[in-house]
């Protein structure tokens, strides 16, 4: 959730981050409204109830004559109380749900406009050149024994799979490199739970609009979350942290589920677009000051795992109507897809400065001891869906696929031919 506090002194601000996001700006006056009526409700509620108390006292202290009129007073007072206590939850429910409506704020420097409204900052790399036509990544997946989505399809529906054999390899060996590069760069490796209570889905801002996507079970009330950034962000709800030394900062594997509501008939070829995959994900606490240069800090943290795949890529600073309501600013690394001459989204990298924070009341201690609301970060290290990049830019004209030199010791080979004929390493 914003700071009220901003919005009470500067409501344009509010306002125009709301337009640059496509999304409505008289939420904001709406949501003014329902502080001001909360504020009153309060006022009014502690006001009456300083009244009953004070009445309380003068029936101690008045003559036995005067008393059955004060109690009879006392008694009215107490039903007004009431009323103004049931009054004053209404005013917070209906700010709460106001309060919940409106998105974070854009950074400043954030593109304007939709999805396709992006700005390229950087191109990493050149795609490649090649003397035959290529293949896509699941003609080479199931050529080579890497990927079986007919078999994904007959066990669990649409867009499930398999990954076989050296596929599994592929991906086991990614995540690992992710880890180990994680750890190396000081974030505690973190195995979370892939279901989440309410509040917690709540917090992180994934309910709302974008509740269609995920998966709940009803009848234990949980969730199945589709990034561990969701638990991550739940580890330290109700907490004041300790961020004397620096950003707290964590990195969790775990398998991913999104139902992708609303994207029939897109990518449903392959892995690009499925409901289920593995992610190694970094989530940061850090005081709200210290997140701009945070931010730069996992984005090249995810430079240098797409580097180590050996795949060109270009950054992109996404716009504002196509951020998370969490997202205050976010980074997407889109590498070059050879069969589809275009570049697609491996990872992204957000800035959700104290939105979610605010949400699960995560605080630490400034320097006079006071707590204050941290800022959280998130970025993606590796995925499922990186095998989509790497499998197209390193294929040769034989249907083999070359494997990074990174992810060999993980793998176990050098290349990928046909299946169950992959050479091992150094041979």
């Amino acid at each position: 959730m914003i700071d009220l506090r901003l919005l009470r002194e500067d409501p344009d601000l509010v306002r125009a981050s709301q337009r640059a996001r496509g999304e409505d700006p008289t939420l904001v006056d709406a949501l003014l409204e329902a502080d001001v009526a909360r504020r009153a409700a309060v006022a009014t509620a502690d006001r009456l109830r300083a009244e009953h108390k004070a009445m309380g006292k003068q029936i101690g202290r008045a003559a036995k004559e005067e008393r059955p009129t004060l109690l009879a007073q006392a008694q009215e007072m107490s039903v007004k109380v009431k009323e103004a206590e049931v009054a004053q939850h209404a005013a917070d429910r209906e700010l709460d749900a106001a309060h919940r409506a409106i998105s974070n704020i854009v950074i400043e420097g954030v593109p304007a406009g939709g999805e396709d409204d992006f700005v390229v900052l950087e191109t990493v790399g050149t795609a490649p050149e090649f003397d035959f036509t290529p293949q896509d990544h699941l003609e080479l997946g199931e050529s080579l024994g890497l990927i079986d989505t007919e078999r994904g399809a007959k066990v669990s529906g649409a867009r499930f799979y398999f990954l076989t054999g050296y596929g599994a390899l592929l991906q086991l060996g990614l995540l690992q490199l992710a880890a180990q590069r994680a750890v190396a760069h000081g974030f505690t490796m973190m195995i979370p739970p892939v279901l989440v209570r309410p509040e917690i889905m709540a917090g992180t801002g994934f309910l709302g609009r974008h509740s269609a996507e995920v998966y709940h079970l009803a009848d234990d009330d949980l969730y199945l979350v589709g990034t561990s950034e969701v638990p991550m962000a739940g580890y330290h709800a109700d907490e004041i942290l300790d961020l004397s030394d620096g950003p707290k900062r964590y990195a969790g594997w775990s398998s991913c589920f999104r139902r992708e509501a609303g994207s029939y008939g897109k990518d449903t070829r392959g892995i690009i677009r499925v409901h289920q995959f593995d992610k190694v994900e970094m989530f940061v606490y850090c005081r709200p000051e210290d997140a701009e240069a945070e931010h730069q800090r996992l984005l090249g943290w995810e430079r240098d795992m797409l580097a180590a795949i050996e795949v060109p890529y270009r950054i992109i600073d996404v716009a504002a109507g196509d951020l998370g309501s969490s997202a205050a600013r976010k980074f997407d690394c889109e590498a070059w897809v050879p069969s589809q001459g275009t570049y697609r989204e491996l990872t992204s990298t957000s800035n959700c400065t104290t939105f979610q924070a605010r949400r699960l009341s995560v605080r630490y201690r400034d320097e006079n001891g006071k707590p204050q609301v941290a800022a959280t970060l998130n970025g993606t290290l590796a995925t499922t869906r990186w095998l989509v990049a790497l499998l197209e830019n390193h294929q040769r004209a034989d249907g083999s696929v070359r494997v990074p030199t990174a992810l060999v010791p993980f793998v176990g080979t050098e290349m990928l031919t046909a299946a169950g004929n992959s050479r091992p390493a150094g041979v």
